[in-house]
């Protein structure tokens, strides 16, 4: 609930006034707060409709008869409900990256505000001087910069827009070299804004000594080589994605845990340690940065010696990632009781294989996606719920049914994945 203003118009003049009652959110409102209830209330109705299913309750009579029916209805009823809670997801990313782009913008201004009363606080001692006039007057031109940029880009995230990847997640690769931009864009400022105000003589010349190549040259070093591996980086898993050799599925919204994980939400070592280098290295930059503000931050040969390692670690990583879906058998599944017999429409096949689920497609709507081709038919692979989760599709197994429409003979058997990663084909043979 909020206050909400009603806007009267009264002889082409608006007259805002304020309501003294609250007032409910509508079905359309579209604000961060209506999306993020909407997506919480449809996890929780799925949810309860998930383990309501796998109790073996809320089957209507008129299929509760076949197993196949029963189980294929469920499936359909829980893959609407899964689009549902997709749907309320995207909704709420989008107005959590407004939100977002609004706010990074305002913490921007916070931390020029904070470093001004820093400057005046150290004056107070040693009294105002023109490097602190500097500082100050870079802090607001480099938060002037970034707030023309967030505002060209507010509906992506704003200040996040550059670091988020084609994958709607924060990228590692973007991230370490724009932390190490921003950090080498002010540092050059500071000398620069003094130069703009200082006298011929010995200041002006040690300004001039503080750009100097052989003492810049490790900071210059780093932040070419952290670019070069996002670029790099892009190219890999461009090229690996076309040829179906990774599988990448979009998240709902960034998140500061996409630093440190992988597409699954696992901690990823690659992606933890090249964070952990850069952010030592950025903090021994912005430590040289303070005490010598007249010159570009001095990186010892063995900081940026140890980034480049983790950099070539974090791509060597994210070259080896991934991989395709592969069937390695297919076998009639047997209910106990049954005889063995060979495989028939209507029966019941078990794929066994690895990469069925990739990183990233556990949610229920990605799972509801994945589709076996059984020579020219096409079956989507119905999603068995227990408490708390799916009995299938998994990773490692799916279960389908064989259609009736199955010519008898020798059929390939494909599984075609939530990227639209195609796996290897595997024959069976099919009896009359």
């Amino acid at each position: 609930m909020r206050w909400h203003r009603t806007v009267v118009q009264r002889g082409g003049t608006h007259v805002a006034v304020q309501e003294i009652s609250r007032t409910t959110h509508t079905a359309a409102c579209s604000c961060e707060e209506c999306a993020r209830e909407g997506h919480r209330r449809a996890v929780a109705a799925f949810r309860e409709k998930r383990d309501e299913f796998a109790a073996g309750q809320g089957v209507p009579d008129a299929v509760a008869h076949s197993h196949g029916a029963s189980r294929q209805w469920v499936s359909d009823e829980l893959t609407l409900s899964a689009r549902t809670v997709a749907d309320r997801g995207r909704e709420a990313g989008s107005s959590w990256l407004y939100l977002f782009s609004r706010r990074a913008v305002l913490a921007v201004w916070l931390a020029a505000g904070v470093l001004l009363l820093v400057q005046v606080a150290a004056a107070l001692g040693t009294g105002w001087s023109t490097a602190r006039t500097a500082g100050l007057l870079a802090a607001l031109l480099l938060a002037g910069l970034l707030t023309v940029a967030a505002r060209a880009q507010s509906v992506r995230g704003g200040l996040l827009a550059p670091l988020v990847g084609e994958d709607n997640r924060l990228s590692t690769s973007k991230a370490v070299p724009g932390a190490w931009a921003l950090l080498t864009a002010f540092a050059a400022l500071l000398p620069a804004l003094r130069l703009a105000t200082s006298a011929p003589g010995p200041e002006r010349q040690a300004l001039y000594e503080g750009f100097a190549l052989a003492g810049a040259l490790p900071l210059l070093a780093v932040v070419a080589l952290t670019s070069l591996v996002a670029a790099l980086v892009r190219r890999v898993v461009s090229v690996r994605i076309t040829g179906q050799r990774l599988q990448k599925l979009p998240a709902d919204r960034p998140r500061g845990a996409d630093l440190l994980t992988d597409d699954a939400g696992r901690g990823s070592f690659p992606d933890a340690q090249y964070v952990l280098a850069s952010t030592v290295a950025l903090v021994h930059a912005a430590v040289s940065l303070a005490r010598f503000p007249d010159r570009l931050p001095r990186l010892p040969w063995s900081l940026a010696l140890l980034v480049a390692l983790s950099a070539a670690v974090y791509l060597a990583a994210k070259y080896a990632e991934g991989g395709r879906p592969m069937v390695l058998s297919v076998v009639r599944r047997r209910e106990p009781g049954d005889l063995d017999a060979a495989v028939r429409p209507g029966d019941d096949i078990e794929i066994r294989g690895v990469g069925f689920v990739p990183p990233g497609a556990q949610t229920p709507e990605m799972l509801a996606r994945l589709v076996v081709r059984i020579g020219a038919v096409h079956v989507h692979v119905p999603l068995v719920p227990v408490a708390g989760g799916f009995a299938n599709p998994s990773d490692a197994v799916l279960t389908v049914p064989v259609p009736a429409e199955v010519e008898p003979g020798r059929v390939d058997v494909q599984v075609v994945t939530a990227a639209g990663v195609e796996s290897n084909r595997c024959t069976i043979d099919v009896a009359e």
